[in-house]
């Protein structure tokens, strides 16, 4: 069986890498429709040459596709997905997968009316081989049991290219919406957590005072009965870091401690998807750049057998509903 995609929503780089994963998955694209002319529409262009443009969403909708891969604004994700899922496809949703509590409501419902599959690609994991590395040695009980983890998502705010959409909150979600969603979601992961609470949310705006509407700073504090966690995101990546962000994670065990310097190594070795682990017979610096991504076939034999391997429904939910509480928290606050 040949699985087929359609993208619905170009506004976002991220629609590159979940095409292109899902192609190597075996996975063809069949289509793509997207508003206006994104910043982004050139460059899935020249990746993708032989996907054709479709010029309605209708059309996009009623292309019969498996799967609908959802990368538009984000405060119009939402929409799109329920409609794809009522018309007969799974979806694959940029992160954040909605804005609002209202928004992660209507999914659940359409979901649970339809019966199809409602993932977010939490790039951050799933498009990271160190992770997956990361993952192995936690559930060999590498590290002991993990109790705690501390993300940091610093990103670069590349202003010239940036639309305006990125600029209004109505229209991002808030900078823990949509950054720390991918920090809750290796908290719960790594941690194997059902759930947690979030004891501190924080915002705030220190360096860009003419976008009063744009989020530059935030945390999160959070906990389950298993373990704690601390978030921190924030869009001041120095323009001399050679790619966008410095993004890393520590897990702490019982017995010993990974860390996860997933794009960039500072004065270290080159590449990516760099690994030091500590426990008692190893503290070594690993290259986990082979370890694999298999969120995507995983997500495609899912959808092939109706199965839950990649990321269970429950968790996908949990992550975006802990994301927006946060969110909120902060923003009342």
């Amino acid at each position: 069986m040949t699985l087929t995609c359609v993208a619905l929503g170009l506004d976002h780089r991220h629609i590159y890498g979940m095409t292109e994963n899902l192609q190597k998955a075996g996975v063809k694209c069949v289509g793509y429709w997207t508003q206006g002319e994104p910043e982004t529409l050139p460059g899935f262009i020249k990746r993708f040459p032989d996907v054709p443009r479709l010029d309605r969403l209708e059309d996009a909708l009623g292309s019969g596709a498996d799967l609908a891969l959802i990368s538009s604004i984000p405060a119009d994700r939402a929409d799109l997905a329920i409609w794809a899922m009522q018309n007969g496809m799974d979806v694959m949703s940029d992160k954040p997968g909605c804005t609002t509590l209202e928004q992660l409501g209507r999914i659940k419902r359409a979901v649970s009316e339809t019966g199809r599959i409602w993932s977010v690609n939490f790039s951050e994991r799933f498009e990271t081989a160190v992770s997956t590395r990361a993952t192995e040695l936690v559930e060999a009980g590498a590290i002991g049991q993990v109790v705690q983890t501390i993300g940091l998502g610093p990103h670069r705010l590349n202003r010239p290219t940036r639309p305006d959409w990125f600029f209004r909150r109505d229209r991002f979600g808030g900078i823990l919406t949509d950054i720390a969603s991918h920090q809750i979601d290796q908290f719960l992961h790594y941690t194997s957590s059902a759930s947690a609470e979030i004891t501190n949310a924080f915002v705030a705006n220190y360096a860009n005072p003419t976008d009063p509407e744009l989020q530059d700073f935030g945390e999160i504090n959070l906990r389950s009965e298993r373990a704690t966690g601390y978030i921190r995101v924030d869009w001041y990546t120095p323009d001399a870091l050679p790619n966008w962000g410095d993004g890393r994670l520590t897990i702490l065990g019982t017995e010993g401690y990974i860390e996860l310097r997933k794009y960039v190594d500072v004065g270290g070795a080159p590449g990516t998807d760099h690994m030091i682990i500590v426990n008692s017979e190893i503290c070594e610096k690993i290259d986990a750049s082979d370890a694999g991504l298999p969120y995507f076939s995983r997500l495609a034999s899912d959808i092939e057998h109706r199965t839950e391997t990649a990321m269970t429904q429950t968790h996908c939910f949990t992550v975006m509903e802990l994301a927006l509480r946060a969110q909120e928290m902060a923003e009342v606050e």
